[in-house]
């Protein structure tokens, strides 16, 4: 048993998601009827609900309670380039899903959610779950108000002695480790959602899958060639795809195969060395890009969360889609570091048209079935913005002087 743990650890999770995909589909196909495989799948979802909660509310606390005020660098307008990229990526993943608008196969037993009746509606509704209490947000996965609860507490916490630090430090990477525990079990889990879909509604149903990775990638594509250039020539004022191009060939591809921002952190801080950018700044800005610089993250979870207004037939107006722009950027920026970590966060934006969590539960499995080539895009665009915009603020502020 030992040798096989071993020798199971030791092969790639992407390895391994990409053959429980394969099984699922020859099990759905040849034993449709053996309905205990899809258990695996309803195993892991429920999983994956009971760490979430918790998992949000650590994450965002100690990632805030350790900011400390430093020397004077350009982390301010580092930190601006982060939050307006990680806007513009959640901004741009809302046009691409009006655009190409999908629906996911999802299960539609339990639900009991209403559609929200316009903006007024789902500002009430999230002024409500912002006041929440917090022990009730926990236990009814009501994310806005771990969201909130978890930001108060880490800036209250950051006069908090070191120890308290370390202690909410520990604890927040104790949950990290259940969830990385859970995701090691995602390709049994991704066989039995799978093979769910296959034996319910045959072969066809991938199709919705091919569909959403074509506008994930797609998405994410514009956002690096695109939308990143056009921020990197408003502040410099020069071709941008020299230094665009070099961030995601020396970062962005090392981090599509490791699929951990926080992994690529050596990566980064030695190309901002050959990059001649200032210690002082890519020390901090590096390791704290990894944690809030999220535009990947911002695109998956909004197209996530409009795939599945879109299976209920929820209509969505302008102006929710801007607060969804708005949600999808704060809530990627407490994205785990670990692989899939940005699909915990989705019932947050789902919970802005009310779906119901065991509804949006399902739609963070469908994540991990096309996480195989999501994931890996996503990171690859996280890590390698963080060394582009620490670039450009440095570049900018030399300019300046």
């Amino acid at each position: 048993m030992k040798k096989a743990i071993l020798l199971w650890n030791q092969v790639s999770l992407v390895k391994k998601i990409v053959v429980g995909l394969l099984i699922g589909i020859v099990l759905g196909i040849i034993l449709p009827q053996v309905t205990m495989i899809g258990m695996l799948g309803d195993i892991f979802v429920g999983a994956l609900k009971a760490a979430a909660p918790i998992l949000v509310l650590c994450l965002v606390m100690s990632s805030l309670s350790k900011h400390e005020e430093g020397t004077k660098t350009n982390m301010k307008l580092v930190i601006i380039l982060y939050l307006l990229g990680t806007f513009l990526a959640g901004a741009l993943a809302v046009v691409m899903s009006f655009i190409f608008p999908i629906t996911l196969s999802l299960s539609m037993g339990e639900t009991s959610g209403v559609a929200p009746g316009g903006i007024g509606e789902v500002l009430h509704s999230l002024i409500l779950n912002i006041v929440s209490n917090p022990i009730d947000a926990l236990m009814n996965a009501n994310y806005i108000g771990i969201l909130t609860w978890a930001v108060l507490l880490g800036i209250a916490l950051r006069k908090a002695s070191n120890t308290t630090k370390k202690v909410i430090e520990d604890f927040s990477e104790g949950i990290s480790k259940i969830v990385r525990w859970v995701i090691q079990l995602a390709p049994f889990g991704v066989m039995g959602i799978v093979f769910t879909t296959i034996s319910k509604q045959g072969i066809g149903a991938l199709k919705t899958y091919g569909n959403l990775i074509l506008l994930l990638v797609g998405t994410m594509a514009i956002d690096a060639l695109i939308i990143n250039p056009m921020i990197t020539f408003a502040f410099l004022k020069k071709n941008p795809y020299p230094l665009v191009l070099r961030c995601l060939r020396e970062s962005g591809i090392t981090a599509f195969f490791t699929r951990s921002s926080a992994a690529n952190i050596p990566v980064n801080m030695k190309l901002c060395k050959e990059l001649g950018l200032h210690e002082d700044t890519y020390s901090v800005s590096i390791p704290l890009g990894a944690t809030i610089n999220m535009g990947g993250a911002a695109i998956t979870i909004s197209i996530l969360a409009l795939a599945a207004a879109n299976t209920l037939g929820i209509s969505v107006d302008i102006g929710t889609a801007i607060i969804l722009s708005v949600v999808s950027a704060i809530s990627a920026c407490g994205a785990s570091g670990v692989a899939g970590g940005s699909l915990l966060l989705v019932p947050l934006a789902c919970s802005l048209f009310g779906i119901p969590n065991n509804v949006a539960m399902q739609v963070v499995a469908v994540g991990f079935v096309v996480g195989v080539i999501q994931d890996s895009c996503e990171t690859a665009i996280n890590s390698s913005t963080d060394v582009l915009y620490t670039a450009v603020a440095e570049f900018y502020s030399k300019s300046k002087q």
